[in-house]
């Protein structure tokens, strides 16, 4: 017989994890009529997000998710969630849910729970202690960034599609490498197409390649980025810049692993897992008809959300020193000032970290080999910043 589920009292709730509508419905109909809030989610990546907020004490896991598989997140539960309940279904089964759900929902347990929250970086070496560490090329210890570290880990050894969403200078490059470095591909090659930068006319040939005579010009045959990548990772960039002419074809390609040359008939099978990143909104791309509601699923069979540098406030002086060693090079690495300090950890940050990067390179120009960074030397990308920043400067002089 099952055993009973711990069920949350009323401040909690529960979540449901499934691809399917039908299913997360009859679940939340069957829970109705108590006073526990119910969210739905679509994947295993999501869930584990979710389950990190400690809200979430009882979820309910279908069997059959699109992204991860059910027995790798009950294990990762197991380790760091061990207080969070889990009901396992299955989408297609023949049992009523509510049949399912009847053995869980008596009697009913009140008592709280909540997750078990990561290990601090520099603990006691445990797989969890592991997964929160910084990735390759990274720098921060802040809460979402360890979020990040955790999911990219998790992801990185299999062939998912990822698409890492971010603001613009928050280092969604630095995200896709880590996954290629920390996948079995990492010795394959490593492609990166920027699909803001290559104009439409050419983007075509340079993803897919083309036979000799396909076009004036074209003396001879080229294979294109995409076979480029094979047997390693295909880095898509910017990708919600893709013209509309493109995108049937790239999804094609995604879903049939199988490019074909202008000016050929012959398609050609390829092995080549794709990382895409954006800044920009793509569910408003979509509602304007600028982008493919099948090609955005595709692409985001695991989701990676990099947090922008003013929601990790904690990282911002460990950066900045991180930066000022760069920049300093062989000569001898300048201070930051208290007053520096509080410089940095005000400033809104709208360029995010490669911002801060420049910032810092400026400081250690304009300090000319002093031993501390002072507020006048922090010039910001925007000019009506750097005159805000003297003058407060000017005044606590």
């Amino acid at each position: 017989m099952t055993s009973p589920v711990m069920l949350p009292p009323a401040s909690r709730g529960v979540l449901v994890a499934s691809p399917s509508p039908s299913l997360r419905e009859q679940i939340r109909r069957s829970l109705q009529p108590r006073p526990w809030p119910v969210l739905e989610v679509s994947g295993g990546a999501d869930a584990l997000v979710k389950l990190e907020s400690g809200e979430w004490p009882v979820l309910f896991l279908d069997r059959r998710l699109p992204d991860l598989d059910a027995d790798e997140i009950l294990k990762i539960i197991k380790v760091r969630f061990p207080a969070t309940e889990v009901v396992l279904l299955d989408s297609d089964g023949a049992l009523p849910v509510a049949t399912l759900l009847g053995s869980w929902l008596k009697p009913l347990d009140l008592a709280p729970a909540g997750p078990a929250p990561c290990p601090a970086l520099g603990a006691a070496a445990s797989p969890a202690a592991e997964d929160c560490a910084p990735l390759p090329g990274m720098l921060g210890t802040s809460g979402a960034m360890q979020r990040l570290y955790r999911l990219t880990r998790l992801v990185a050894p299999r062939l998912t599609t990822v698409l890492v969403l971010g603001a613009t200078g928050a280092g969604k490059e630095l995200v896709a490498r880590a996954i290629h470095r920390l996948s079995p591909r990492a010795e394959n090659p490593w492609i990166v197409v920027n699909c803001a930068a290559i104009p439409e006319t050419l983007l075509e040939s340079e993803l897919f390649g083309y036979a000799r005579g396909a076009f004036t010009g074209a003396v001879q045959s080229y294979a294109g980025r995409i076979q480029a990548a094979q047997g390693g990772t295909l880095f898509l960039d910017e990708v919600g810049e893709l013209p509309l002419s493109l995108q049937a074809k790239l999804l094609r390609f995604l879903e049939q692993k199988e490019v074909q040359r202008l000016g050929s008939s012959d398609a050609v099978r390829v092995d080549v897992r794709v990382v895409a990143a954006t800044n920009c909104d793509l569910e408003r791309h979509m509602e304007e008809g600028k982008f493919r509601r099948d090609l955005y699923f595709r692409l985001s069979t695991f989701p990676l959300v990099l947090p922008p540098l003013r929601e990790r406030r904690g990282d911002i002086l460990l950066l900045a020193e991180h930066f000022l060693r760069l920049s300093a090079g062989t000569s001898a690495v300048p201070v930051l000032s208290p007053e520096a300090r509080g410089r940095l950890e005000d400033h809104a940050w709208r360029g995010n970290v490669r911002e801060l990067q420049q910032v810092m390179e400026r400081a250690v120009i304009l300090a000319e080999g002093a031993g501390h960074i002072l507020p006048e030397h922090l010039q910001y990308s925007s000019a009506r910043e750097t005159v805000a920043a003297k003058t407060a400067a000017g005044r606590s002089l």
